[in-house]
């Protein structure tokens, strides 16, 4: 299970305010179905919102942290009925790694509009 610092999980809570739920889990709780289709979401998505129709507290708590565990993603959020979840997608941290900012050398001189002209 991921964790995140307190000023990342404040973004995400205010990115997800405007998401609707994606999935939503029965009273019959948590299915194989059910998992695939909630990492389908974390693949396409990264942050989504889940729906959950079972009534006792204790059960949805128990609820949000398994599905975190099995999904090895982060806990946002938990209001009510409402689940929210991020797990960052593996291609972007690779490809955040490898780049470079494309700045300027300190030492380099600055083109004059002259030496565009030749």
């Amino acid at each position: 299970m991921l964790t995140l610092t307190v000023l990342r999980q404040r973004e995400l809570k205010a990115q997800a305010h405007a998401i609707n739920p994606i999935v939503t889990i029965g009273k019959f709780g948590l299915s194989p179905s059910v998992i695939e289709e909630l990492d389908r979401g974390l693949i396409s998505h990264e942050l989504i919102k889940v729906k959950v129709q079972l009534d006792d507290r204790d059960i949805r708590k128990a609820l949000f942290e398994e599905v975190c565990k099995k999904l090895d993603a982060a806990p946002v959020q938990h209001i009510g009925k409402i689940f929210i979840i991020y797990r960052p997608k593996p291609e972007e941290e690779s490809k955040k790694q490898n780049i470079q900012p494309p700045f300027r050398k300190k030492h380099d001189p600055r083109r004059l509009k002259r030496s565009f002209q030749n």
